[in-house]
C-alpha cells in the first residue's frame, strides 16, 4: 500500500497551501483501485473551497453499541475546523460524549470530501461571536445557543477528497497533526 509522502517546503506551497499539513498522498486503498503515487495531488484549496461553501455537513458517529450513526447539520469550516451545534441531548452529542471520533463528509459523491477527526465541545465566547456571525452570513440567521445545546469544533486529522470524473487520478489524502 502507498504511503503518504512527506511535504518538502516547495510541495507544501504548491500542493498544499497550509503549514499545518504533515502529509499528502494517494488515499490508503487496496491495490485493485490501482491508485499510484504520483507528483501532483489536488491542492489543499480545492477541498477548504467545497468545506466553506457546503450547506450541509454528514455527521458519522458511534453509538455506544457500536452502531453508526449519520444524520446532515449545518455547520461552518472557518480556520481550517467544522464547527456545528446540536442540543446535547441528541443522539449525535450523546454519541460524541462517549467518543468523540467523528467522520465527517459533504453530500456529493461525485466532488468527494471526507473528513476525519475528533470533536471538542466549544465553550469559547469569542467563537461563539465568530461562528454567530458566519450563521447570519451564510444561514441568514442567527447561531441557535439554547440551554442545552453544545458546539462543536472539528480539526481534520485526515482529509480525503477525488472527483468521480477522474477517479482515481485526483484521489489525494492530505494528513495533519494531532491535536
Amino acid at each position: 500500500m502507498p504511503k503518504s509522502r512527506p511535504l518538502s517546503a516547495t510541495a507544501l506551497k504548491t500542493v498544499s497551501e497550509s503549514p499545518d499539513i504533515i502529509s499528502v498522498g494517494p488515499p490508503r486503498v487496496p491495490a485493485l483501485y490501482g491508485i499510484k503515487p504520483r507528483k501532483e495531488y489536488l491542492p489543499w484549496s480545492h477541498a477548504r473551497e467545497r468545506l466553506t461553501g457546503s450547506r450541509n455537513y454528514w455527521i458519522c458517529t458511534v453509538r455506544p453499541d457500536g452502531r453508526p450513526h449519520s444524520i446532515p447539520v449545518w455547520g461552518f469550516w472557518i480556520d481550517d475546523a467544522l464547527y456545528f451545534g446540536t442540543a446535547q441531548t441528541t443522539r449525535k452529542a450523546r454519541n460524541l460524549s462517549h467518543n468523540p471520533a467523528v467522520s465527517v463528509h459533504l453530500e456529493s459523491g461525485d466532488d468527494v470530501i471526507i473528513l476525519e477527526g475528533t470533536a471538542i465541545e466549544v465553550n469559547d465566547k469569542a467563537v461563539f461571536k465568530k461562528i454567530d456571525a458566519a450563521c447570519r452570513t451564510k444561514y441568514k440567521m442567527p447561531l441557535m445557543i439554547i440551554p442545552d445545546s453544545v458546539l462543536y469544533c472539528v480539526r481534520p486529522r485526515v482529509v480525503l477528497a477525488w472527483k468521480e470524473n477522474d477517479f482515481p487520478g485526483t484521489g489525494t489524502r492530505w494528513e495533519f497533526p494531532r491535536s
